[in-house]
């Protein structure tokens, strides 16, 4: 990747660990990442295993700054409560113009900007689960010092995961809560239709087999198609057929309204967390 020299990852849980994933797959070469682990046990196996530079939290609190050194990128991929926390400890050693990216839901870039030297710029980055198949959404927003370079930077990062969509900072939150959380919407369905499968007399691998996958090829055909959803929604439902009658069922719950609802309550959650509640 030509504008990542070298790259810190504080924090390999399921998202570092996917971005760290994704970095090694497009061919960056695993002697310029350096990462943080909570035990040695881990770090120990990253770097067996993987060829990455590791340091583990449990053999000192320097573990992170240890791991920032010399690197132009840092991404942060602690919990949020932990975010400033954690870059206030790793700021005296950061490069000159580095970037900082962070992973958290609600710690806002100018939280961030106040306890880092004021040539390092940073961003926020909002990915998903799927990232950790590379089929990840992600959406990224710029502090107010971040340059071009940093938010192409962030871009090609998570490219290595999936899609990336720029927004400004006011509606990062928002996105949050339509693919940040929006995999575990689609899980719901899954889940709840399974059951109903299964109410029909399907056994669980078979209620499984005919709801996983007709949830993926609907999901490829919608991705593949020129056609709206609306439109190969109308496609499945003939008129005064089996489908027609079931649509007109859910149509009785208003789901837009029921999606509306959730996604505010969502919001005014990471709204909270950004006020530190």
């Amino acid at each position: 990747m030509v504008n990542i020299k070298r790259i810190a990852i504080l924090g390999t849980g399921s998202m570092g660990g996917a971005i760290l994933a994704g970095l090694l797959k497009s061919g960056f070469d695993p002697n310029q990442i350096s990462v943080t682990t909570k035990s040695a046990e881990s770090a120990d196996r990253l770097t067996d295993e993987l060829g990455v530079l590791s340091f583990a939290m449990e053999n000192g609190e320097d573990a992170n700054q240890m791991a920032v050194a010399g690197a132009n990128v840092v991404l942060v991929g602690v919990k949020p409560a932990q975010v400033v926390e954690v870059l206030a400890d790793v700021a005296d050693t950061l490069n000159d113009n580095a970037l900082v990216i962070s992973v958290a839901a609600g710690v806002t870039t100018a939280s961030m900007e106040a306890v880092l030297p004021e040539d390092v710029g940073v961003v926020r980055a909002m990915p998903n689960t799927p990232a950790l198949i590379g089929r990840g959404m992600t959406g990224i927003a710029a502090g107010e010092r971040a340059t071009e370079w940093a938010i192409d930077t962030t871009k090609e990062l998570f490219e290595t995961v999936g899609k990336v969509l720029v927004v400004e900072e006011s509606r990062i939150d928002a996105l949050t809560t339509i693919s940040g959380s929006g995999p575990a919407y689609v899980f719901y369905l899954i889940e709840k239709l399974t059951e109903a499968a299964k109410h029909q007399g399907f056994s669980d691998s078979e209620a499984a087999l005919l709801v996983n996958e007709t949830f993926l090829g609907a999901a490829e055909l919608v991705a593949s198609s020129p056609k709206s959803p609306a439109e190969l929604r109308k496609q499945v439902t003939s008129p005064n057929g089996t489908t027609e009658r079931a649509i007109a069922r859910i149509e009785q719950t208003d789901l837009t309204q029921m999606f509306v609802e959730a996604t505010d309550a969502a919001l005014a959650r990471a709204r909270d967390l950004a006020a530190g509640k």
